[in-house]
């Protein structure tokens, strides 16, 4: 029973609709009304910029940290690490659950990348510090957040299985079906970058601008 409740408040972080709450406290907008329509920090960088998209990831990742770190109220757990393991995976699956439909805002909510990246870094930091090298990398290269996202989720995947080997069964599992769940929230980006079409979030503007001023230097 103590986990069921357990399990219910880690559905309540994880709807805390960040990007929603920011583009109506501070633009007086619904953020699900722009852009792509997801309520998650990929389209509040594309619509509000990288500085409040930079904060909605920030708050989205902690909802995810403390929604699996909520084991720390039963002392079973504290000293028992298989249990822990499987009770910490329920908890970050259910924020992830509230993050993508959040009773706070009519259950529309994001892809819940953000609150997934927390949830690893309860559970495995160094994997997770992995895949914020990865998406760091890509976004620097591309910056696109949607593909960033995509290929730190299948790096997740390849970090758990082959990198750290890691040996418990239901966290394999787990690794394998948030690349899967990532892949296919992500379709619509997939089939706009293949097209061309999809937005780059404003960042790194003044290495645009230098390679910009180069390559006309070079005609």
């Amino acid at each position: 029973m103590n986990e069921l409740l357990l399990i219910v408040l880690a559905y309540m972080i994880g709807s805390v609709p960040t990007a929603v709450w920011v583009s109506k406290s501070f633009f007086g907008i619904d953020i699900r009304d722009y852009g792509s329509g997801n309520a998650g920090a990929t389209n509040t960088f594309r619509v509000l910029g990288s500085k409040w998209g930079s904060f909605v990831m920030l708050v989205d990742v902690i909802k995810g940290v403390l929604a699996t770190s909520l084991y720390i109220f039963l002392p079973y757990y504290l000293s028992n690490e298989w249990d822990r393991t499987n009770l910490m995976i329920g908890l970050g699956l259910s924020a992830v659950l509230g993050h993508i439909f959040p009773i706070w805002a009519n259950f529309r909510g994001g892809k819940g990348v953000a609150t997934l990246l927390g949830m690893a870094v309860a559970i495995q930091p160094m994997v997770a510090l992995c895949c914020i090298g990865v998406f760091l990398i890509v976004l620097y290269l591309t910056r696109f957040v949607s593909l960033s996202s995509i290929l730190a989720g299948i790096s997740f995947m390849v970090f758990i299985l082959f990198i750290f080997k890691e040996e418990e069964t239901l966290y394999r599992i787990f690794a394998v079906l948030v690349a899967l769940m990532v892949v296919l929230t992500h379709q619509k980006n997939i089939s706009r970058i293949l097209k061309g079409t999809e937005s780059k979030v404003p960042i790194l503007r003044h290495r645009d601008k230098r390679r910009l001023r180069r390559d006309r230097f070079k005609q």
